[in-house]
């Protein structure tokens, strides 16, 4: 790999989003956010802190553009950095979600903030609160010197009254942005694993952006916040190693988690590839490839199992020996049945071994390195459905902070298969020896 040295330098608005827990209303304020100023004729580029699938699909139909991940564990900090280069050479704004509570996590929010110099605004659900919501955001402001609070977004703010006593409990340095109301017709639309997929509620979803929208005009937070200096980074290029490939990437209703820098890294080492629907689809397209990613398979399981002909057409793929990269929902769709909420059992394309069955609301989420014989993959798991009666693993995933092995990854044939998202960024030539089936045929367990 080529090494890119020079450094540049590139300034554009930027405000970061956190809050003191989840369910503030931070991805609600951010689409809103990013639907006023893009109806003001700016160009938005929003980011989202973590692994995250569902918000992104959300806040890039709201500000119209790509939403880039940004996790410092995942992808790097040169990745991020690199990123937000670029999104500030092109943007009038740039807007950042975070995730969980503000100093959630290893790296969190204000690790993200504090490493790349952008403000925090503090989104803060204060209904049930008046001036102790101003004593919480103090604390939050105040928790660490390495980040700069630009003010308080009070979502659920009951009257102007109440906004009132917020604001008279805030020091100067800490102003009251905004006061947003309680309002149902605004707040994003949920189900079992988080936010629903924008394309099933595309239209509901701008008559709330746009209310969203309304709420924000006549606050403070319609300036645009300081500028920040973004920073180029040294990234390595990336050599084509799977020139002259082409992979099938399923994506429906049922398979929709794919990162678009999971896309992009594809292009870079010199890939095609194109969509397949497992839903619809009776046949696959001609490809050298496949890649099953995560999505919702438990809610089409019906459909999934009535579409035999593609699954007929996925199993000879497999059997003649092409690779197949199967993850979280791809690979309970690998396996002979899956159970759905109702506990209805559908048949599933049999390429490996096990059932999968739905268990409530239990579940496993963390991020984990994907140790796979070809290499190390930053990786992620979220789910609330159980694999068994498979065949042994060939590795297990390493737990970001816990000694206990993670989820387990499964090879049978030509097959790579785990409830592990992958972020292909994170080793290319690991995830090239996947697609181009160089990989290992590991028997037992090796992690």
């Amino acid at each position: 790999m080529t090494a890119i040295s020079s450094v540049k330098t590139a300034s554009c608005p930027a405000l970061f989003l956190a809050a003191p827990s989840s369910g503030a209303g931070k991805t609600t304020i951010t689409a809103a956010l990013a639907r006023y100023f893009r109806l003001q004729g700016k160009v938005v580029r929003v980011f989202k802190t973590g692994p995250d699938y569902l918000d992104p699909q959300i806040l890039a139909q709201a500000s119209g553009q790509d939403v880039e991940q940004l996790d410092m564990w995942m992808a790097g900090e040169a990745y991020c950095q690199q990123k937000l280069y670029e999104a500030a050479l092109e943007a009038d704004l740039i807007l950042v979600e975070g995730v969980m509570g503000m100093f959630d996590g290893e790296p969190s929010s204000a690790d993200l903030a504090a490493r790349y110099n952008i403000p925090l605004a503090i989104v803060m659900d204060v209904k049930g609160m008046a001036q102790t919501a101003g004593a919480i955001a103090v604390g939050l402001a105040n928790y660490r010197d390495d980040v700069t609070v630009a003010g308080l977004i009070a979502n659920s703010c009951g009257t102007e009254r109440h906004a009132e006593l917020i604001r008279e409990a805030l020091p100067e340095s800490l102003p009251l942005l905004a006061t947003l109301p309680r309002d149902p017709d605004v707040a994003l639309p949920e189900r079992h694993l988080g936010l629903v997929q924008a394309a099933e509620v595309r239209d509901e979803l701008e008559t709330r952006f746009n209310a969203g929208a309304e709420w924000i005009a006549g606050n403070r937070i319609t300036e645009l916040p300081a500028s920040v200096e973004f920073k180029s980074a040294d990234i390595d290029t990336v050599e084509p190693l799977l020139a002259g490939k082409r992979i099938g990437i399923a994506k429906d209703a049922a398979f929709s988690f794919i990162y678009d820098a999971n896309l992009r890294l594809l292009n870079a080492l010199g890939a095609d590839y194109c969509f397949f629907s497992p839903l619809n689809d009776s046949e696959l397209p001609d490809v050298d490839a496949l890649w099953l990613p995560g999505g919702y398979p438990e809610l089409h399981a019906a459909q999934l199992g009535t579409n035999q002909s593609i699954q007929q057409a996925i199993r000879e793929f497999h059997q003649s020996g092409k690779p197949v990269l199967a993850e979280c929902g791809g690979f309970l769709y690998s396996l002979e049945t899956l159970t759905d909420l109702d506990e209805q059992q559908y048949p599933m394309t049999g390429l490996m071994t096990g059932h999968g069955a739905m268990r409530g609301k239990r579940g496993c989420q963390g991020m984990q390195t994907a140790a796979l014989p070809e290499g190390d993959v930053r990786a992620h798991a979220h789910h609330r459905s159980r694999a068994f009666d498979t065949e042994a693993p060939i590795a297990h995933g390493r737990r970001q902070r816990h000694p206990a092995p993670g989820e387990p990854i499964f090879r049978e044939g030509s097959l790579t298969a785990s409830y592990l998202h992958l972020f292909f960024p994170s080793n290319p030539a690991a995830i090239a020896a996947i697609f181009s089936g160089h990989f290992e045929h590991t028997e037992g367990t090796v992690g």
